[in-house]
């Protein structure tokens, strides 16, 4: 366990799926990621981000997909101690879906469902931690946006846990509040009530940053994925689309307006 691993911090982004190989031509094509094979003692490809690792791609066990399960992504985020936090998580009302265990060569995790029931994992290196504090670059994810059924409750959950701390909320109306939060100052997403409307469970979706959100929506559908909404202007004038890629794991795309994400 490294003593550098701050607590609170997204440093790995996994995504599960019915078909590696296909989603590294997708993603590679599409986001402009690398790819790196993991040197350690499993089979393990690794997205690159000017050949720096921010996670990696799996196969979605065959059983846990013909229990209803789809492809998706999974976001870790960073704690000195994993069991100390998910022992906290149990004790705020989170539900323990896969108990701590190690990596061999590179540390220890665990999964976990908010008491919503979004899915993440919290992770401990045995080395230097992965990701960085401040802006996102391009081809990073740089928002993390939480869909639930009860905004407040799962803040509290997440704040408690992590540290996180409330940022600008905006009202929308109808839909109610978009609460944004942060770690240190820094924004790092936001979250809101799921209408009634929207299909599925609480779910957390992860926003790669990009140099223009038309160009690369244009992509997504010519390599066979989907645009769900967008491409669209939000508050502050950047513009996102949220997209499935051809296996049907969701993420979206993210454009500062007047930026290049360097």
């Amino acid at each position: 366990m490294s003593e550098k691993t701050p607590l609170g911090r997204f440093c790995w982004y996994e995504l599960i799926t019915t078909d590696p190989q296909a989603a590294q031509a997708f993603y590679t094509k599409a986001i402009g990621w690398g790819t790196q094979v993991w040197e350690g003692p499993m089979p393990y490809t690794m997205w690159t981000v000017q050949g720096e690792p921010i996670g990696g791609v799996m196969q979605l066990d065959e059983d846990v997909a013909a229990q209803g399960t789809p492809a998706h992504w999974l976001a870790y985020v960073s704690t000195p101690n994993v069991e100390e936090t998910a022992s906290l998580a149990g004790n705020l009302g989170g539900k323990l879906l896969k108990d701590p265990q190690e990596v061999p060569e590179a540390g220890r995790f665990a999964l976990l469902a908010d008491p919503q029931g979004a899915v993440f994992a919290i992770y401990s290196p045995s080395g230097e931690s992965q990701g960085h504090d401040g802006p996102a670059k391009l081809g990073e994810f740089s928002w993390h946006e939480l869909v639930t059924t009860d905004q407040e409750a799962a803040f509290g959950f997440y704040s408690a846990l992590f540290g996180w701390e409330k940022m600008e909320a905006l009202d929308m109306g109808e839909m109610g509040i978009y609460q944004m939060y942060g770690r240190n100052g820094m924004p790092l997403g936001g979250m809101y009530n799921k209408p009634e409307q929207m299909p599925g469970p609480p779910s957390w979706l992860y926003y790669a940053l990009v140099g223009d959100v038309h160009q690369v929506s244009q992509t997504v559908t010519q390599l066979g994925g989907e645009i769900l909404n967008g491409p669209m202007e939000v508050p502050g004038g950047d513009f996102i689309s949220q997209c499935m890629d051809p296996q049907g794991a969701a993420f979206a795309i993210h454009h500062q307006c007047g930026e290049d994400g360097q």
